[in-house]
This record gives structure tokens, sequence and C-alpha cells, in this order.
């Protein structure tokens, strides 16, 4: 990777974060559900990571129990994919985690349904 294609990366989380901080401060909350009515395959994730800087863990799996993932999901974004060396445990990793946030999709519809 060159520094152009880093320095676009960051640029880009940078704006990406700011948007999130927009929405928060605004309190928007999530365009999806604003719009559909059913909470997104991402929806709890920040209140997760504002439970994990406090240290409350439990609260933070309680919100989206694929925050954890977050980290590792941007390392994959910046490496182009290529975070680990041999290509199957990178396809198993990235398969694993995205039937986590189908799991966790699935959970928060019925959850969300149910009340």
């Amino acid at each position: 990777m060159n520094k152009k294609d880093l320095l676009n990366k960051l640029l880009f989380t940078c704006a990406y974060f700011l948007l999130i901080f927009v929405f928060y401060k605004m309190e928007i909350g999530c365009i999806f559900l604003r719009f559909l009515h059913i909470p997104c395959p991402g929806c709890g994730m920040t209140r997760a990571w504002l439970s994990a800087l406090s240290l409350d863990f439990a609260s933070a799996f309680k919100n989206h129990f694929m925050f954890w993932s977050a980290p590792l999901l941007y390392l994959w974004f910046l490496f182009d994919g290529k975070l680990f060396k041999n290509r199957k445990i990178n396809k198993a990793a990235f398969i694993l985690i995205a039937l986590g946030f189908a799991a966790n999709w699935f959970y928060q519809i019925y959850f969300y349904l149910s009340y």
C-alpha cells in the first residue's frame, strides 16, 4: 500500500467519525432505523463502544455483541483485506465476523419487533 492510499483511507476515517459525531450530537441516530423502522446491522455499535470505553463490557456486549470486531475490520480496510498472511484465514475470519453481524442483526430485529 502506498502512502497516498493510506492517507486517503485515514481522511475517509476522519470524515466518517465526524459524521457519526454530528449524528450523535444532533440525536439523529440510525438513518436506517429512522426511515425503514428496523435496526441496521450496526445499530447499537456506538452505544457498545461508549460502554466499552467506560469499561462496562457487559453493557457493550448487550448493545452489540460484535463491537470487538470493529478494530479488526478497520485493519482489514487499511490493509486491503490482507490482514493475515494466509488467504484462507482472512476469508474464514471475515465470514465468521459477517455471520456474527447477521446473528446480531436478526436478534436486534426480533427484539425490536417484540416491543
